[in-house]
């Protein structure tokens, strides 16, 4: 059995957690996995522990190598981790070492849970994914979105003008700040703050909520996972605006580019190893939150 380990190695926490982590599993005959720059860090650590592991150069090769994946750290190494996941068919679970922890399944204090995972007591559960592609006159560049996908203006700029087409027919037109994406998995972070709806992670659906909008009647609207969305965005000076995938990833938007988005056929697999509500996380984190 391969495990792929990926920390968020800024936290001196999450890199001590990582490396009881691989003393555990490795002394169960598993092998442990980590991206270079991850390994580095644990050197410094445990150089002994650092010394077991097989060394990646990237996330990629790493979660086509494994057999599940493991992260050590906030949500947005979680969602880092799990496109790559994703897209090479592995299930992916998180410690939390961050402040809200909403993807993560357990608590630093629980890592004795994950052995579940080597004699196959644990769920998974699918979760919706974004397909995002912006087409740039005969170019075109993808992106897969596990939280979100956000249009934007640029700093300085003024407002933007966005139009959205739904399967091919002119639905709305938004001017404001610019317009967010979210899966149901995404409903919990960025959407909520910008006043969109709560969605239980298992439905299958997009979000569309637009962000400052200059109406007294934009609100947010959830759509089918049939739903296939074209975006142009106008600016009355001109400038650029920002495509910005999960926090993590951007691309700049210019007037004649068209952004098209809509649900994956590819799903992420998260692994459950608690009996664990949806409902009753909303009530213990989102206090935490404020």
């Amino acid at each position: 059995m391969k495990l792929a380990l990926v920390v968020n190695d800024k936290k001196i926490e999450a890199v001590k957690c990582a490396a009881r982590i691989i003393k555990m599993f490795s002394d169960d005959g598993v092998e442990v996995g980590m991206i270079r720059q991850n390994v580095k860090t644990m050197e410094t650590i445990d150089p002994q522990i650092a010394a077991s592991v097989e060394c990646f150069e990237n996330h990629s090769l790493l979660a086509g190598w494994c057999d599940f994946a493991v992260t050590v750290g906030g949500d947005g190494t979680i969602i880092h981790m799990a496109k790559h996941a994703a897209l090479a068919g592995k299930p992916i679970v998180g410690v939390n070492v961050g402040r809200v922890g909403f993807a993560a399944e357990l608590e630093t204090y629980e890592i004795s849970e994950l052995k579940k995972i080597i004699v196959s007591d644990y769920n998974t559960e699918k979760r919706m994914l974004l397909d995002v592609c912006v087409k740039k006159g005969d170019r075109e560049k993808t992106f897969i979105a596990v939280n979100d996908a956000v249009i934007s203006r640029e700093g300085l700029s003024r407002i933007i003008d966005m139009e959205v087409s739904l399967n091919g027919e002119n639905f709305c037109c938004y001017r404001g700040d610019g317009v967010l994406f979210s899966t149901p998995t995404g409903s919990t972070a960025y959407s909520l703050s910008a006043g969109g709806p709560i969605v239980d992670p298992n439905m299958s659906c997009l979000i569309m909520t637009p962000l400052c909008p200059y109406s007294l009647f934009s609100r947010s609207v959830v759509l089918s996972d049939k739903a296939q969305l074209s975006i142009k965005v106008h600016s009355p000076d001109n400038s650029t605006g920002f495509l910005t995938i999960d926090g993590q990833e951007s691309e700049e938007i210019l007037d004649d580019d068209i952004i098209t988005v809509k649900c994956s056929s590819v799903y992420l697999s998260m692994i459950h190893l608690k009996d664990k509500n949806f409902y009753r996380l909303l009530k213990e984190k989102l206090p935490r939150s404020e």
